[in-house]
């Protein structure tokens, strides 16, 4: 990695590295005798900009507050969706199950559209850091080895499985083996990347395997982010069909998962515009 500040003659001295196994999310340094200090995730958020002065070009404050109203919304589908589905006397509405779907399928489309936003910004933020020319704005950018862009990239994968399974699901004529290989299928590699993706981006936090922070607010938000993952994944391993009559106790198990997955998204969401007030993990 190069040195975030290009014009200084002497190279910056690393004295300093942090972070999860096989990830660096913490560096600190000297140029020209000052010390810098540098984390991933505030680098990668924009939640300042002491650390890389370029990133101030994009409107990072603005940004976060979208990127939080738009997983907001889908976090809302999903959460209304799942709510109406666990109560029995909405069941036997006509046309139910295929608004639910519907809904359901609205709701994924803020998340990409999110995640996506998301990944855009660590695509920046990292292309910066690399010293790359200041009026190139990559949209996705290939960064595999940056831990904060490859949970961006991992949760923008699994919200356009999640595009795909929820819009398979609003076909009325699957079986049970097309709703495993068009719905299930994409949904639980899906959760999948939803899963790591959130890990990531919580050992990015802490830079170590697990950490416990209550008094920042970024910890607050990938914690939740991260059960809304877990919940998501529990969901998934309940949604599996099998030959026959559906198992209505899977079907509600795997609705309340979802239920809850969908709650800690909207929590986490909500969380974000404060977080540049969060001077906690800088």
């Amino acid at each position: 990695m190069q040195s975030p500040v290009n014009d200084h003659d002497k190279p910056p001295l690393e004295i300093e590295t942090a972070g999860a196994w096989p990830f660096v999310s913490r560096r600190v340094h000297t140029i020209d005798g000052s010390r810098h200090v540098w984390n991933s995730r505030p680098h990668r958020k924009g939640l300042t900009a002491a650390a890389v002065p370029r990133l101030s070009e994009i409107p990072s404050r603005r940004l976060n507050t979208s990127i939080g109203v738009i997983f907001a919304i889908g976090a809302s589908c999903f959460a209304i969706a799942s709510s109406l589905s666990l109560l029995p006397s909405h069941a036997e509405w006509p046309g139910f199950t295929r608004q639910i779907n519907a809904l359901y399928f609205v709701g994924s489309i803020p998340f990409t559209a999110a995640a996506g936003m998301q990944l855009f910004q660590a695509a920046n933020a990292q292309s910066r850091l690399d010293g790359e020319a200041p009026g190139r704005r990559p949209w996705f950018g290939w960064y595999p080895t940056e831990i904060g862009w490859l949970s961006c990239a991992l949760q923008f994968a699994g919200t356009l499985l999640f595009n795909a399974n929820t819009l398979d699901a609003m076909s009325p004529s699957l079986n049970w083996l097309q709703t495993d290989a068009l719905v299930w299928g994409p949904d639980f590699i899906g959760s999948i990347l939803f899963l790591a993706s959130g890990y990531l981006a919580f050992i990015e936090n802490g830079h170590a395997h697990w950490t416990f922070r209550p008094g920042s607010l970024s910890w607050w938000i990938v914690f939740i982010n991260l059960l809304g993952c877990v919940g998501f994944m529990a969901s998934a391993c309940f949604a599996f069909v099998l030959p026959g009559e559906p198992d209505p106790t899977a079907i509600t198990v795997s609705t309340a998962f979802t239920l809850q997955g969908a709650n800690c998204f909207l929590a986490g969401a909500m969380l974000m515009p404060f977080e540049p007030r969060d001077t906690s993990a800088r």
